[in-house]
């Protein structure tokens, strides 16, 4: 299998996914949806657990709530962009808060997209999937 072949199918299958929501519901429902399109899971419950999954998992994507116990989104927002290692996760917010007040603070503080709940399952998975192919661009133009 060709070097490109195969990082193409390891981006596309293979993509790890950390879900940080404090929801169980949700994150059981997001878990099941992105499984059953090839990506791989992690999960975290709030703000602080968030920071140590990332550091630990070093997930392809994040899927971020922006209400969470023990740090709020803001907060892991800010210590993803502070961390060399981790800063260029993509990170989607996807909350229930208030877009016209979040949405621009969301970008600002280095989220690639912003989504309100309910989210429309499709749309996210395109966003997704258009988030990790623009980043594995990013890395293959990289000097080695």
């Amino acid at each position: 299998m060709s070097t490109e072949h195969k990082n193409a199918g390891q981006n596309m299958t293979r993509a790890k996914i950390l879900i940080v929501d404090d929801d169980p519901d949700l994150r059981k429902a997001l878990k099941l949806r992105l499984r059953a399109n090839h990506y791989d899971t992690v999960h975290a419950c709030d703000g602080y657990s968030a920071i140590a999954m990332a550091q630990k998992e070093h997930p392809h994507l994040i899927i971020l709530d922006l209400g969470l116990p023990a740090g709020d989104g803001y907060v892991v927002l800010e210590r993803l962009q502070d961390s060399d290692a981790l800063s260029s996760i993509p990170v989607i917010v996807l909350t229930a808060r208030d877009p016209q007040t979040n949405e621009e603070r969301s970008f600002q503080s280095g989220a690639t997209a912003f989504f309100q709940k309910p989210v429309d399952n499709n749309e996210l998975l395109e966003v997704i999937q258009a988030s990790l192919q623009a980043t594995s661009a990013r890395a293959n133009r990289l000097p080695s």
